[in-house]
């Protein structure tokens, strides 16, 4: 069967009745700005590429799980729905190739798009709008923008998602909305006709002939485009039967653009395979747990727990698809529930360490960790035991260490295998192996201590991600998840702003270098946010005064009450730099 072309409007129709989406897609990603580059380019006569389906012979429908189009999009909730009356469908045909293009025209003609407000908070439930896609009609397509240039993509057709409550059709002379899906509504040629013609002579009683002529335009772009235009929409259908096959070509027609990962792929052979329950709603339901019903918010995603899945199962970590046969996925299915409480265990305690979605900067460093966790079931990772209490200062001082010094960035793969392999050799006992681990990790040529990176410990500044990991090393705590705690400048913010400090009668070049220290982690501590809130502006040397003789202890602040005066603060960043050095020194054994 060679390629086929049809309108956009017979293929809207087919869409949810007789095509659908495999189990191997991924979901809907593309924002408002896309599908209006979409429309824009077929109104101008851009082709937008060829589409690739899958006949799925009415034998073979009861195999796979398969989905409907999204056509009213919610970004808070963005799964698409699995079919369930799939035994009487008249025939499955599923999109390989073309989901987003394809979903996109969907919303465009049929559906809708929640957008949230500029600024509002988007937990808040009217923080977001239902926007319908229009076109203005009054909008002169042959004129080119004057914002375009070589960078940003000219929209010459005026397409614009409107709030679906909004006066589509303006009389100002200005814009006339129309909803592009009404467009759908004219059964017949004539129709349009009898419609665009009235239209016209209604709008000549207020607006001028020109406006007239660039609505005619545009409303018979539009209908030709959308419903008259046989060949818009061109595509391939393959009917050969053989999954492997057809995820071979699924893999190969999908390397460009928006990457799928191999986790999406191995997503729906999981789906498509398991036996008993439907994988892919169970990892979306799992996922969505992590993310938002634990004490800290995480943003964990589907491809990092089948990721973590193959790890604790032994499997290849660098892996391929072919590698994902019956078998392996079998290990995957009898181990899941082991796999979800070893995962949810270790998210628990590192947000308890005060790491989530914020400072997270790499959720493959998890993985060890929650290797560790599946090994050793038996134990309680927030336990109070002297093996367990140790265990947690270990992992959260490691955890840091390897965040803070980017161990797991870029390609991991290879260090994931060696970290692994070390808990695999020690599973017998009940200790986190942090320093095997770490003469692993310095193996493979990375920096694995504190001693080869503390000058960039001492760099970190307040607004750094790392900023509130590095700092929470100062302290003996780990509980940092359950107390909202605040980073706070020692020697107040405010004390350093331009008038204040050529007030202060410092020189010049003592001004410039109070300027560059004052946001340096050596003026950095972290306090509860009611003793951020009472400090305030305060001059330091005057609020110690209010707090515990153990604080300057805790917080490592020098114990030379001098140094606390503002003159002094260079002396006191350097004898705090050298406290910090110390701690540290003390805690990884430099």
């Amino acid at each position: 069967m060679g390629y086929q072309a049809t309108s956009i409007a017979k293929m809207m129709r087919k869409l949810n009745g007789t095509h659908f989406l495999p189990a191997i897609q991924r979901e809907f990603v593309w924002k408002p700005e896309q599908i209006v580059q979409v429309f824009d380019s077929i109104m101008r006569g851009y082709p937008i590429s060829t589409f690739l389906f899958w006949q799925v012979q009415p034998q073979n429908v009861d195999k796979w799980d398969f989905y409907r189009f999204i056509h009213d999009f919610n970004p808070r909730d963005s799964h698409n729905q699995i079919v369930s009356n799939k035994s009487s469908l008249p025939e499955v045909v599923l999109v390989l190739d073309g989901q987003q293009r394809l979903t996109s025209l969907f919303i465009g003609c049929m559906g809708s798009y929640d957008i949230k407000k500029k600024y509002a908070a988007a937990n808040k439930a009217n923080a977001w709008v239902n926007n319908h896609l229009c076109i203005d009609l009054f909008q002169d397509a042959s004129e080119q923008s004057e914002a375009a240039d070589a960078v940003e993509i000219e929209i010459r057709y005026g397409f614009a998602f409107r709030p679906k409550d909004e006066a589509l059709v303006t009389d100002d002379g200005v814009h006339y909305w129309y909803k592009v899906g009404s467009i759908l509504k004219f059964e017949t040629e004539k129709e349009f006709q009898t419609f665009y013609r009235g239209e016209a002579a209604r709008l000549r009683e207020t607006v001028p002939q020109e406006k007239i002529y660039i609505f005619e335009d545009n409303i018979k772009r539009l209908y030709d485009t959308i419903v008259q235009k046989d060949d818009t929409i061109t595509y391939f259908t393959e009917d050969d039967q053989d999954y492997d096959r057809v995820l071979d070509i699924f893999a190969r027609t999908n390397m460009g653009g928006t990457k799928l990962s191999k986790s999406d792929l191995l997503l729906s052979m999981v789906t498509a395979k398991w036996e008993g329950m439907n994988a892919r709603e169970a990892i979306h339901e799992f996922v969505d747990t992590l993310n938002n019903d634990l004490s800290r918010r995480n943003d964990f995603s589907k491809d990092f727990i089948l990721k973590t899945a193959l790890a604790l199962a032994d499997l290849p970590v660098q892996y391929q698809i072919e590698n994902f046969n019956n078998q392996n996925l079998l290990l995957i299915q009898k181990a899941w529930d082991q796999i979800k409480k070893a995962i949810t265990d270790s998210v628990e305690l590192v947000n308890s360490f005060g790491i989530d979605r914020e400072n997270l900067t790499s959720a493959n460093a998890l993985i060890p960790i929650i290797y560790f966790a599946y090994r050793h079931p038996k134990l309680n990772l927030r336990g109070t035991t002297p093996v367990e209490h140790t265990n947690a200062l270990n992992i959260q001082r490691w955890l840091i260490m390897v965040l803070f010094n980017k161990v797991f960035s870029g390609s991991s793969d290879t260090i994931l295998a060696g970290v692994r392999r070390v808990l695999q050799e020690s599973a017998d006992q009940p200790q986190f192996p942090m320093d095997t681990l770490n003469t692993e990790i310095r193996r493979q040529g990375r920096i694995a201590d504190f001693n080869q990176a503390i000058g960039e410990f001492l760099g970190i500044e307040y607004s750094d991600s790392e900023a509130f990991l590095a700092l929470s090393l100062l302290y003996d705590e780990k509980g940092w998840g359950v107390m909202q705690h605040h980073k706070d400048h020692i020697f107040p913010k405010s004390l350093f702003r331009v008038d204040r400090l050529q007030a202060s009668g410092l020189p010049s070049d003592k001004q410039k270098r109070y300027a560059e220290l004052y946001n340096n982690i050596g003026n950095l501590q972290l306090l509860m946010s009611q003793e951020n809130t009472q400090k305030k502006a305060t001059p330091f040397e005057k609020w110690i005064t209010t707090r515990d003789v153990d604080f300057k202890r805790r917080h490592l602040i020098p114990d030379d009450s001098n140094l606390l005066r503002f003159e002094c603060f260079e002396e006191f960043v350097a004898e705090r730099e050298r406290l910090i050095q110390e701690r540290l020194n003390t805690l990884f054994s430099v």
